[in-house]
């Protein structure tokens, strides 16, 4: 028997290979993109492991070949099929009973006329010739170009402002998580593509040295924009601007290598500075805990993984003893999934303590933390208030039901919920945070539909979904583009094949392409081998450039 853990990305690409129908959700059923994981079920699973030589991100194992700490995954797939008695594995033709099916099929010999249901789909004839540009490379960017070499024939141009590829999967997700990164070495695949040319370094925007929305538009057929939600949202209360106080994107970012985030946090180093030994985290979500997690993790273990040189010279003075999180309503209403806080608990040497108590009973913490113990706490049904210091942030005032307390602290952090930055020359709909689109066609000021424009994954619907749900919006809406490139509602480009790249060169100083790229990965892989880690990130820009070299595609 086979069995999913807590890495699962939903790709869903185990769904396609499996070959009995055992795991849900799949893209077709309720839950999928919203689910924590996918499921293996343990009365249908054949062991054959096509799922397991599918996964991307290397989360499917068999269960007697699980650790300790996985090993929990097993009640949780066979859970799954005891609490959703709708879901049956197997396949069955439309409107007929076979023997076996359920819930173990058996081998059987069908024709034409036992599937009533099947119907063939007409496939679209598209304009020859067409050139897409596809802005990111994150999941949503990833799976927009995976559908679109599969689905046509078009050149696509790929534009990341970053010199190497993969958006929140390379800076956002935590390095102690190194197998949720595993689904972008599928991505570097369509990479090769001769269908596709990579120009990484490249902004667009206004600034002078960046390619404007308008420009895109005039040299390509259609544009896809993938530009994720990085932009923190703030709290509104006062001392948020204190030092002291900052952002889980700015922390994640710092940590995980993303260059231009070279603060570190403010941790105080003690002494005169009257450290506390404790940080508090407003939010309780994913990021929240991944937080949590690398602030108190034993530095050994961190050192291990790809985490950012400059953040492992800080943890491991260990000045974070104590991580606090304050979740506005009950535990029940938490944001995070429950595979993140369980990963808390394997942390050695690291109690979760959790307070859910509406009456607003909760712990003293307005001294400093203990040293000689690390451990997280919830604070459910808490809200701050006012973020406190003079110079600096030295405690925090919290509402907890109908008590205000204060909190010591040295450094908060606000995890709240994210936006996507707003970018000159295109529409944006600051209510909801995203850029302005009606179901991922791009919308202009007046509301109306700009032909051939179009957004995926959060800058279209806002931060919620994780990769499964980003695959199937990436899909939903190249699927959106190819009937309107059928249907005729494209605007040709009038430009020459050649002219985008003379006008990059001409804008862009250090425009890297794929073997750039691949020479800048080949850089940091051989660093982090010196050092028995994955890898050992670039921190500034200077350094990739100089490490891609003359490289072009």
């Amino acid at each position: 028997m086979f069995v999913i853990t807590q890495s699962c990305c939903s790709d869903a690409a185990c769904v396609s290979v499996c070959p009995v129908n055992c795991i849900h959700p799949t893209p077709e059923e309720r839950g999928f993109g919203t689910s924590d994981i996918l499921h293996i079920d343990p009365q249908a699973c054949i062991d054959c492991g096509a799922c397991a030589d599918a996964c991307p991100v290397n989360a499917i194992y068999p269960a007697d070949k699980l650790g300790t700490r996985d090993r929990v995954f097993i009640d949780i797939n066979a859970d799954y099929y005891k609490s959703h008695p709708d879901i049956q594995s197997g396949y069955a033709p439309t409107g007929a009973e076979l023997p076996g099916m359920a819930p173990f099929p058996e081998v059987v010999a069908a024709t034409d006329d036992d599937w009533p249901g099947i119907t063939y789909p007409d496939l679209p004839k598209l304009p020859a010739d067409l050139r897409i540009a596809l802005v990111g490379t994150g999941p949503s960017g990833g799976y927009a170009l995976r559908t679109l070499i599969d689905r046509t024939e078009a050149q696509v141009t790929v534009i990341d402002r970053l010199p190497t590829p993969g958006g929140l999967v390379r800076a956002g997700v935590a390095p102690d998580h190194p197998g949720t990164k595993g689904v972008l070495h599928s991505f570097d695949l369509l990479y090769r593509d001769p269908r596709v040319t990579m120009a990484t370094n490249v902004g667009v925007g206004a600034g002078p040295d960046e390619i404007t929305p308008a420009e895109l538009a005039e040299h390509f057929d259609a544009v896809f924009y993938a530009v994720g939600a990085s932009e923190s949202r703030r709290l509104g209360i006062p001392g948020e601007d204190l030092p002291g106080s900052t952002s889980a994107t700015e922390l994640v970012a710092w940590y995980n290598a993303a260059p231009g985030a070279d603060s570190g946090p403010p941790i105080r180093r003690g002494g005169d500075e009257r450290a506390t030994g404790r940080a508090v985290i407003v939010g309780t979500g994913n990021v929240a805990l991944d937080v949590a997690r690398i602030l108190v993790s034993p530095p050994e273990l961190l050192a291990t993984t790809d985490i950012a040189d400059r953040a492992l010279a800080i943890l491991r003075e260990q000045n974070v003893h104590e991580v606090v999180l304050l979740g506005r309503r009950g535990q029940d209403s938490a944001a995070y999934t429950a595979p993140e806080y369980r990963a808390l608990a394997a942390i050695p040497g690291v109690d979760v303590e959790v307070f859910d108590n509406a009456d607003g009973q909760v712990p003293d913490l307005s001294l400093p933390a203990d040293p000689s113990r690390r451990r997280i706490v919830f604070l459910f049904h808490s809200a701050p208030e006012e973020i406190i210091g003079d110079s600096r942030v030295d405690a925090v005032a919290i509402r907890s039901g109908g008590t205000s307390h204060k909190v010591a602290t040295d450094l908060v952090v606000r995890s709240i919920g994210y936006r996507s930055t707003p970018i000159p020359g295109l529409a944006f709909d600051d209510e909801r945070g995203v850029i302005s689109n009606d179901d991922g066609r791009l919308l202009d000021e007046s509301g109306r539909v700009i032909p051939g424009g179009y957004v995926v994954g959060w800058a279209k619907r806002g931060p919620n979904g994780g990769i499964g749900a980003n695959k199937m919006c990436a899909i939903a809406t190249v699927e959106d583009f190819i009937a309107d490139a059928a249907s005729g509602k494209l605007i040709r480009t009038r430009k020459a094949p050649k002219a985008f790249g003379s006008l990059v060169r001409k804008r862009v100083r250090n425009v890297i392409g794929y073997r750039g790229i691949r020479a800048i990965d080949r850089l940091e892989r051989r660093r982090g081998a010196a050092q028995g880690r994955p890898r050992v990130k670039f921190t500034q820009l200077a350094d990739m450039v100089g490490a891609a070299g003359r490289c072009r595609r």
